[in-house]
This record gives C-alpha cells, sequence and structure tokens, in this order.
C-alpha cells in the first residue's frame, strides 16, 4: 500500500476516534435533571365549602355546606372557620353570589335575615314574592318549611239552583316556600327542628302567577299540599321526555346542571283535570252546578206545549206533551189497544 495512503487512513481514524470520545465526554456532562420533591404542603384550620353548586337566591340548609381542611397560606379571613363558626346561626341564610362546589363560603356571600334587601336575594331572576294568609288546617299543621316546594289548592262553593256545589281544585304547582310568618329559617332546639303554625307563607312566583294567587284569595280558601323530593325529580324526568326542556348540544356539565336546577324550581300553572266536586267524595252533594232558572224553564215549556198538534179529536194532549208536564218519573199502562201515561209521586 501507498504510505501517503496509509498515513491518511491513520489519520482519519485518529479524527473518528477523537470524535467520538469528544461527543461521550458532551453527553456524560450533562446532567440528568433531578426531580424535586415538592414540598409537602401544610393544612390549617377547616373552612366552610360549598358541598354543591350554590346558585344565587339559595336559601342554606344543614346539607348545603360542610367543612374541609384548607391549606394554611390559603386561608383568608373572609372564610368560615370551624373553630370560630356556628353553622346553626348560618341556616336559613340566602346565597347573594353563585358558589361553585368545593369554593370556600365567604361572609360577603351570604345575606342573613333581617338583612337589607334579603327576600329580594332570595327571589331568583324575574320572580317576585306573595304571602298568602293560611291557618293549621291549611298549611300542614306547620310542617311546610323554608325552601320546601308546595302545591296551590283553591277550595270555593259554587251557588246555583238547588244545592250549593262545593269543589276544589289544584291551581298551581311547585311553589318554593321563602318564609313562614316572617321567619326565613328552620327554628332548631337541641338539634331538632321545631314543628310551629304559622299565620301566613310567603312563596316565589312568576308575576303571571302572582296575579292568580291575588284572585284565587278572593274566590275561595286557599290550602297548601306539600310536595315530595321525589316529585320534582319525576317530573323533570317526564319534561324530558316529552321535549319541554331541551339541553343545547355541547353544552358543559356545568350549563346542563343549572338548566336542570331552574326547571326543578320552576312554579307550574296547574293544568288537566285536577280537581275534585262534592259528588266525588258523597252521594248526597251535587256533581256540577245546576244554573237553570225555573220561571223561564217553565215559560219554554209552555211554549213548547202550545206549539205541539194534537194527536186526537177532543183536544186531549200528545204523550210527548203530557211527558214534559210531568216533572216526575211516568209509567206507561196499556189496556187492551189502549195505552195511557201515568206520572208517579207528584199526587
Amino acid at each position: 500500500m501507498d504510505r501517503k495512503k496509509l498515513l491518511l487512513l491513520v489519520g482519519a481514524l485518529i479524527v473518528a476516534i477523537g470524535t467520538a470520545f469528544a461527543a461521550r465526554s458532551l453527553f456524560a456532562g450533562a446532567a440528568s435533571p433531578q426531580a424535586a420533591a415538592a414540598a409537602k404542603v401544610q393544612l390549617g384550620a377547616k373552612v366552610l365549602v360549598a358541598n354543591r353548586a350554590l346558585p344565587a337566591g339559595t336559601i342554606i340548609t344543614a346539607d348545603a355546606m360542610g367543612y374541609q381542611p384548607w391549606p394554611k397560606d390559603l386561608v383568608q379571613d373572609v372564610y368560615f372557620t370551624e373553630d370560630k363558626t356556628d353553622m346553626s346561626k348560618l341556616l336559613g341564610t340566602v346565597v347573594r353570589h353563585p358558589i361553585t362546589a368545593g369554593e370556600p363560603v365567604t361572609q360577603g356571600s351570604l345575606v342573613s335575615p333581617g338583612d337589607r334587601g334579603f327576600l329580594a336575594a332570595a327571589l331568583g331572576p324575574g320572580m317576585r314574592a306573595v304571602t298568602i294568609p293560611v291557618s293549621a288546617r291549611t298549611a300542614v299543621a306547620g310542617f311546610v318549611f323554608p325552601g320546601d316546594h308546595i302545591d296551590l289548592v283553591l277550595t270555593q262553593t259554587v251557588k246555583g239552583v238547588g244545592q250549593p256545589l262545593r269543589a276544589a281544585e289544584t291551581i298551581l304547582r311547585n311553589l318554593r316556600v321563602l318564609a313562614t310568618d316572617q321567619s326565613t329559617e328552620q327554628e332548631q332546639i337541641e338539634g331538632k327542628t321545631r314543628v310551629r303554625t304559622f299565620s301566613t307563607v310567603t312563596v316565589e312566583a312568576t308575576p303571571k302567577i302572582a296575579e292568580k294567587i291575588a284572585v284565587a284569595q278572593t274566590v275561595g280558601t286557599l290550602s297548601l299540599s306539600l310536595r315530595s323530593l321525589a316529585d320534582n325529580s319525576s317530573e323533570l324526568d317526564q319534561a324530558i321526555a316529552l321535549g319541554q326542556i331541551k339541553i343545547p348540544t355541547g353544552a358543559s356539565k356545568a350549563d346542563e346542571e343549572r338548566i336542570i336546577r331552574q326547571a326543578m324550581s320552576k312554579p307550574i300553572e296547574a293544568t288537566g283535570n285536577s280537581f275534585a266536586t262534592g259528588g266525588d267524595v258523597s252521594r248526597f252533594q251535587p256533581k256540577n252546578v245546576n244554573n237553570a232558572d225555573p220561571a223561564a224553564a217553565a215559560a219554554a215549556m209552555a211554549k213548547a206545549i202550545s206549539a205541539m198538534p194534537r194527536a186526537m179529536p177532543g183536544g186531549s194532549m200528545t204523550s210527548a206533551a203530557r211527558s214534559l208536564l210531568s216533572p216526575g218519573p211516568v209509567v206507561r199502562v196499556t189496556r187492551g189497544k189502549d195505552t195511557q201515561e201515568v206520572s208517579v209521586g207528584n199526587h
């Protein structure tokens, strides 16, 4: 082999070996990143947080909020802490601003009974507060509390000719109770809710429903009918199945919950055949109203009879005319070929 070529080969080999060692040193010198251990979070006092989403106007109940450990550095003075807060005093307060699930409840986000604007904060957008006079008999003996939902039943007596008609019908459904008398909270004694009678109840209604309640109070007696918590869920499922509640495509879970929550709390004007009359509970009561005027009915009957043709010579009336003059039952008596109608119970 030519000496010159051999030197070139040896030189190239030396350069390659040097490059390889340089690259190895470069990669070996770059220190691999060390994962820094996360600093342990120090928990401080337990703060009051929302157990679920609480929109503005929500009346606080015992299951709406709970205490949760919170990072010590993030505890603020506006939070309700377990060592400085009496949970029983927060029951019946109203959410002023929306609170998301798991968010700490601040002192400025709640409005206490007696504070200015309390009832206005309890109302949903576009809703009105209406007060209804009640008694122990018409208010479920006091077992209605702020936050419950009720139906409204109207009982009335309709006068007509003869015996008056007594009727009851459900006129409104799913009304939210805001207050009983002037109390918006559930009074508790030794951890148990106290049941007491009240003379007025304030409910949440739309402007149109508020007008109907005002008129209904002048028509008859209004009674409260306490709704089960399961009723709203079943009616909600039915409304979704019928397409009455539409959830937009692509709506987030929070939007779906908001739409469903609004639908569950919305008052409903009762429709359909939801009523009962006296005849439904007693055979001695009428099922409808007889508004006929006896004098007008007698005049119409006489006019009809005079217009009828005579069936026999001598001026005897037809059987149809005779039946009109016989207000009671009629018996047909046949003797041979002759048939005669005889009224029963009128002599």
